[in-house]
């Protein structure tokens, strides 16, 4: 589904990415995991076509996304709250994107509506403009606008962070569902192992831009993180 070779990006003479190859199939549920200035977000906004890679390239379903927008109708994604219209209300912004992927308002309202334990009584009908809500809410409302227009591939950047545990375990339960039910591709990066190795079936650990772990989930996976992370802190020391 999603193919990386020999992709790189520099930033005034310093490498920040460089992964030879990374292959991820149709209905995987893959993390990315990875200290501060890993290359976790380079990795996510060369596949959004965000950012230009300085060599190499990224496939999605065949379509190379730094050359074609063919990728696009099947793939959706929610880095930051950059990616919002502050000046809308949740339902003025859901209904833009649902616009957008070809949907009308019965089809974004039917989706929405699956998710009023997400939001919690929080997000629809308070009058609210995004920009008021708090990063938690914006999160909340991000992450549901990336599932309108039934995409293939749903790209998510620390979905967890600024979430309370209620809401992050349902986020948790919403995720799997997506992969293990619906059989979408889902890529997530985040800094908490625990919620990672809740809903991945495979975790790439990026370090200084590679690939230095490449595994697939079980039950030994969490310990053999944390003690990465943790021999990575000694090693500084």
């Amino acid at each position: 589904m999603i193919t990386t070779s020999n992709l790189s990006k520099t930033y005034s003479g310093k490498e920040v990415l460089n992964i030879e190859s990374l292959d991820i199939p149709k209905g995987q549920s893959f993390g990315l995991v990875g200290n501060n200035g890993a290359g976790k977000t380079t990795y996510f906004s060369l596949l959004l076509d965000l950012i230009q890679p300085s060599s190499g390239y990224i496939k999605n379903n065949e379509v190379t996304v730094n050359k074609s927008e063919d990728w696009k109708p099947f793939t959706s994604a929610f880095i930051d709250e950059s990616f919002l219209i502050g000046y809308l209300t949740p339902e003025e912004y859901f209904y833009f994107i649902g616009e957008l992927r070809g949907q009308n308002k019965a089809d974004v309202d039917a989706l929405v509506a699956q998710f009023e334990d997400f939001f919690h009584g929080e997000i629809l009908n308070q009058k609210k403009y995004l920009r008021d809500l708090s990063k938690g809410n914006q999160k909340k409302v991000g992450i549901v606008a990336a599932l309108i227009g039934n995409p293939e591939v749903i790209i998510l950047d620390e979905p967890f962070a600024n979430l309370d545990p209620t809401t992050q375990i349902r986020l948790k339960g919403i995720i799997k569902d997506l992969a293990e039910k619906q059989g979408i591709t889902v890529l997530i990066s985040s800094h908490d192992l625990m919620h990672v190795t809740d809903v991945c079936e495979r975790i790439v650990v990026l370090e200084k831009g590679e690939i230095i772990k490449d595994l697939k989930t079980s039950d030994a996976t969490l310990k053999e993180l944390e003690k990465h992370f943790a021999g990575t802190v000694l090693s500084e020391e």
